[in-house]
């Protein structure tokens, strides 16, 4: 792709509202777009592959400050790859401490749920547990 897409064709082109672009330049995940002679922003194929990298980190859940060193690590393609092994392992270490305390609160959540034997909210078990 060689054409400059303004921002509303890389919003469409990615799925991305036209502010959290304007967002992701203002906090330097995008660098600062070029401007027409009318003040337009314009961007090219690097711009589009990298919004489309930041909005698929996102998705896995990476964090600013860890797409941030991604993107760092990847605009230096020489470096061994250990960093961004490293990041990826650390995430997904959150990601399944997330699970596991989901896991617990889904558990108590059924055994309080499980536990009303209908009848008026002042005897409610739900309402009793929620209160402890």
């Amino acid at each position: 792709m060689s054409k400059m897409l303004m921002i509303g064709d890389l919003a469409a082109a990615t799925g991305t509202k036209v502010n959290t672009i304007r967002f992701y330049e203002e906090i330097g995940l995008m660098r600062r777009a070029a401007r027409t002679q009318s003040g337009r922003r314009t961007y090219g194929a690097g711009d589009l592959e990298r919004l489309r990298f930041i909005r698929h980190a996102r998705k896995l859940g990476f964090e600013t400050q860890e797409i941030r060193s991604l993107l760092a690590l990847g605009d230096d393609p020489e470096r061994p790859c250990d960093e961004v092994t490293q990041i990826a392992v650390r995430h997904l270490d959150d990601v399944n401490e997330k699970i596991a305390r989901l896991a617990l609160l889904r558990d108590e959540l059924e055994q309080i749920a499980r536990s009303c034997a209908g009848g008026l909210v002042s005897e409610c078990r739900i309402m009793d547990s929620l209160g402890a």
